[in-house]
């Protein structure tokens, strides 16, 4: 089935399916009908539908979708479901578990193939398929028919009957669609929203696109803090919030909902007003998805496209495929003064003549600073030069020589000077070998005794780092003692 968004697929199966349901019962474990959807509010949204279609039926219905208790969804396999709505991955997980038998499924029905396609679920559907008996009947509903498409149904339809209500990828005529242009910068192109905002009157309620999940975060906080009531839809959300957002948007407590087009893809929120693209859509189908989102049910709604120069290539494959050119809202992208797309390019321009240049992390005249300032510390060798100093008297040879002249000694004064006096030479003599563990094997030809009195006393020497110095053969004066002879 081929249809635009907002044309009633949903109600398309579920009806007929609700009367198929009216006869038999199901069976533990063993659901009679499987819907499968590319999203956990699509999932939700279905089972909305039957719970609202088939109020005055006995219809178990199941819902097996992430972010919820397996406990809980176990409980509702085993009563038995007649209808069992289920994501891919969920899906797979409770049958991998053996919670789930699928041999008795007797209608399939695989909605938004196409963003399943985009998605990377088609591995898992084709396990899914694997599973089922062949005798099932199944739905194959999209929005858009690419080839990749195409072959999804030679391979998963037997001898498939086509339906299309509308022309593929066309959007629908209630929605009045424009184009506005807006700068290449991000705060530029919040700007332009939300003066587009102020500016409609008839706004009641919208839903804002972005390619980006991070864009999401960013223009809701920025909506926020000018004063708008904004909310945020993103698949990084968990699915309590995600819930809790979307039912505040639907109660219209929430006036702009921003989201992305994994969380909002089909989803049928009535009396949406306004669709804005805040960026251009990179794949053209998702184009009508999103404007699909106003408009439904013969409702008519608005969308508005912020264009910038770069996104030229999309909005021409976006015209190309709906058949028809978008009117432009004000001045068109060409018509934008050239200040507002190219103030940045100068700053970009010195950045790279400063990389090319210049060094990044520093100023240029920094090095030679460095230069000037090792140049002037070289003369620094010359004024360290240390003049030859004579040999001085040491302080114990002064104090003999005081004492001699006080006559405390025997030695005239001018004797001392042919005395043996302890000079630098003696004072610097080198130490007498260690006799410690790990010294040279010399020290292992002496007596006993010395090999004794070096032992501890040797190794606390090596411990602090000192050598203590001998006198050698010669004795300095002043320890020469008065005898009294």
């Amino acid at each position: 089935g081929i249809a635009q968004t907002g044309t009633g697929k949903t109600a398309s199966f579920v009806l007929p399916m609700l009367t198929l349901l009216e006869k038999g019962r199901a069976r533990a474990r063993m659901p009679r009908t499987l819907i499968i959807e590319p999203t956990r509010e699509l999932a939700a949204q279905v089972e909305e539908s039957f719970t609202r279609y088939g109020k005055d039926q006995k219809i178990n219905v199941a819902l097996l979708i992430g972010g919820m208790s397996f406990g809980d969804q176990d409980k509702k396999i085993d009563r038995g479901a007649d209808v069992l709505i289920a994501t891919p991955g969920r899906l797979l997980d409770h049958f991998e578990r053996g919670k789930l038998l699928l041999t008795g499924v007797e209608i399939l029905v695989i909605d938004e193939a196409d963003r399943m396609l985009d998605m990377g679920f088609i591995p898992d559907i084709e396990r899914i398929c694997k599973q089922l008996p062949f005798t099932r009947q199944t739905l194959f509903f999209s929005a858009t028919m690419p080839p990749e498409i195409t072959r999804l149904t030679e391979q998963f339809l037997q001898n498939p009957v086509r339906v299309e209500v509308a022309k593929q990828a066309s959007a629908a005529l209630t929605v009045t669609q424009r184009l506005v242009a807006s700068g290449g910068k991000e705060w530029d192109k919040r700007d332009t929203l939300r003066r587009v905002l102020r500016e409609e009157d008839e706004l009641t309620n919208a839903i804002i696109f972005c390619n980006r999940k991070r864009d999401v975060a960013t223009l809701f906080r920025s909506l926020e803090k000018h004063g708008f009531s904004a909310g945020a839809l993103h698949g990084d959300m968990d699915q309590r919030s995600r819930t809790a957002m979307l039912q505040g948007f639907r109660d219209n407590q929430i006036q702009l909902l921003v989201a992305s087009d994994v969380a909002a893809r089909g989803l049928d929120i009535p009396k949406v007003s306004h669709v804005f693209n805040f960026d251009v859509p990179i794949h053209a189908e998702d184009y009508v998805h999103r404007i699909g989102r106003t408009g439904r049910a013969g409702r008519s709604g608005k969308a508005f496209t912020l264009v910038t120069k770069s996104d030229r290539k999309y909005l021409d494959a976006i015209e190309k495929m709906i058949g028809t050119s978008i009117e432009w809202h004000g001045p068109t992208v060409a018509e934008l003064p050239a200040d507002t797309e190219e103030d940045e390019r100068p700053k970009r321009r010195s950045s790279r003549s400063k990389a090319a240049g210049e060094p990044r992390s520093k100023p240029a005249g920094e090095k030679p600073e460095r230069r000037n300032r090792r140049a002037k510390a070289e003369p620094r060798p010359e004024a360290e030069a240390i003049e030859p100093v004579e040999p001085m008297e040491t302080v114990a040879d002064m104090a003999v020589m005081e004492r001699a002249e006080a006559g405390e000694l025997d030695v005239p004064v001018s004797e001392m000077s042919d005395l043996p006096v302890a000079t630098n030479e003696n004072t610097a003599r080198p130490a007498a070998p260690s006799y410690a563990r790990g010294g040279n094997g010399s020290g292992r030809s002496r007596g006993k005794r010395g090999s004794e009195g070096s032992g501890g006393n040797s190794r606390q020497r090596s411990d602090d780092g000192q050598q203590q110095v001998g006198f050698g053969d010669d004795i300095p004066a002043f320890m020469l003692i008065e005898t009294g002879t």
